[in-house]
């Protein structure tokens, strides 16, 4: 996407498909006890539902309504991580101690503070930094405490908040301004994100505790995180997150590219052990049945938050957002995967009309069919997009699509090839004599003569049994 885009009007959704969107959000609020439950669907650059459910008569909360959003605001804090790297300020291999100093915890990477990966604890020293104020963790020291690593760097997943804390020092360094002022500056007013802040802004919801044994409430404090701020702070708005889901699907030229963004919501880090999924880079991954989805959960005491998007190809464009009020009770991300699947299983995509490529290159044409590594049968074929797919034709196996990266190049967009080259190899005289994939050699008939196939090819050739 960038910054001259605009969607075309997306479809309407089915009556029933709005009734089962309600049904399943209203249940969601009444089961979890929440006081107000608010929640939107996106497909294909807009919002195509939206509802809302509370105890109080005659008020309900709309798209418009601020909810504290906790650990949503880290994929915030890693969108402008990734500018700097993308930058040249900063590269992801970097240890911290190259750019911030002296925090007791240099010898972790970029990578892996925005991966979760780095080691650090998860929570700050006592007291609960989510209910007192930021003011009593003046410097990094008191965020990080005297003995900040409990695991090698690199060796495992273990979710840190203090490690985003270091990202937003991080980021205040390099950019020589506060970090809520460098995320406004140059992503929330980018975006058109006008109802996304630091601090509340009315209309905006109140944080309440429920009673786990009584219909009671009590108001929860809400607390400016000060240091910790790059790990929870913010506050949105459904119709904000759905911009933001929006761009993290399709990128937009003047935040990060529709790259920087697929990159965020790879894997980075397999996920803990009672997580189904992983991490990415500042972007929780999450396994909901057979859907993968990518965004991030959220919570503060009297807040809960959640923003998914599905990877399917088959649904691409689709993603959900669910904000309640309440420190415990709804289950937002099942919440928020169920409306992604209510969208998809009762309206899933109509295939786009096949049509013919308005023009092939002969020579790029001459290269598809059948290869062969050894004696498996793989199929090279051009893609709509001027790239290639290549991959076995039996099974599934090491498959990638690839696009073009100069003359005779390809790089890998997925798959087990991901990132690798695909090369086209010509002899003395010109013409293809094979295929080069990572150094696996790809010829026109099994072990092809005088192709330099690793191991040589036994000189009598192919025989009977002997």
């Amino acid at each position: 996407m960038t910054s001259d885009s605009s969607p075309a009007p997306a479809e309407e959704l089915l009556p029933a498909t709005r009734r089962a969107l309600l049904h399943r959000t209203a249940r969601a609020q009444s089961e979890g006890r929440s006081p107000s439950l608010v929640a939107a669907v996106v497909r294909d650059g807009q919002v195509v539902w939206h509802g809302s459910r509370t105890c109080v008569n005659g008020h309900a909360p709309d798209g418009d309504t601020q909810y504290r959003i906790g650990s949503i605001t880290k994929t915030f804090t890693a969108v402008l991580v990734m500018r700097l790297r993308d930058e040249g300020l900063l590269d992801l291999a970097d240890p911290l101690e190259r750019h911030l100093p002296g925090t007791g915890a240099g010898e972790v990477t970029v990578r892996q503070l925005l991966s979760h990966t780095a080691g650090l604890a998860a929570e700050t020293p006592a007291p609960w930094w989510e209910r007192t104020p930021g003011t009593i963790r003046p410097s990094l020291d008191d965020v990080l405490g005297a003995d900040p690593l409990l695991h090698p760097p690199g060796q495992r997943h273990h979710y840190s908040n203090p490690g985003f804390t270091l990202l937003g020092a991080l980021i205040e360094r390099l950019r020589g301004a506060p970090w809520a002022e460098v995320l406004r500056r140059e992503v929330l007013e980018p975006l058109g994100l006008r109802r996304t802040s630091a601090q509340p802004e009315a209309p905006h919801a109140g944080g309440w505790a429920v009673h786990p044994w009584a219909d009671v409430l009590l108001p929860e404090p809400a607390e400016d995180l000060g240091l910790m701020a790059a790990a929870g702070q913010l506050w949105s708005t459904t119709s904000d997150l759905a911009r933001f889901a929006v761009f993290l699907l399709e990128g937009d030229d003047r935040v990060l590219s529709a790259e920087t963004v697929r990159e965020m919501r790879r894997p980075a880090a397999p996920g803990e052990s009672d997580w189904t999924g992983g991490y990415g880079l500042g972007v929780q991954l999450i396994r909901s049945g057979e859907r993968a989805l990518a965004g991030h959960t959220g919570s503060l005491p009297g807040f809960l938050a959640c923003l998914l998007l599905s990877e399917a190809a088959d649904e691409e464009g689709l993603a959900a957002v669910v904000l309640a009020n309440c420190t415990s009770g709804p289950l937002v991300a099942t919440l928020t995967a169920d409306l992604i699947g209510i969208v998809a299983d009762a309206e899933p995509r109509i295939p786009e009309p096949w049509r013919p490529l308005p023009a092939a290159d002969p020579e790029l044409l001459a290269l598809t069919g059948s290869w062969y590594w050894g004696t498996q049968l793989f199929g090279l074929r051009l893609s709509a997009d001027g790239g290639v797919e290549f991959g076995p034709q039996n099974g599934t196996g090491r498959r990638s699509r690839f696009r073009a990266d100069g003359e005779g190049r390809w790089i890998g967009l997925d798959g087990y090839y991901d990132g690798e080259t695909l090369r086209v190899m010509r002899g003395d005289d010109g013409k293809v004599s094979h295929l080069d994939l990572g150094s696996f050699v790809f010829t026109r008939l099994p072990y092809e003569a005088g192709a330099p196939v690793p191991g040589g090819v036994d000189e009598e050739g192919w025989r009977g049994l002997p």
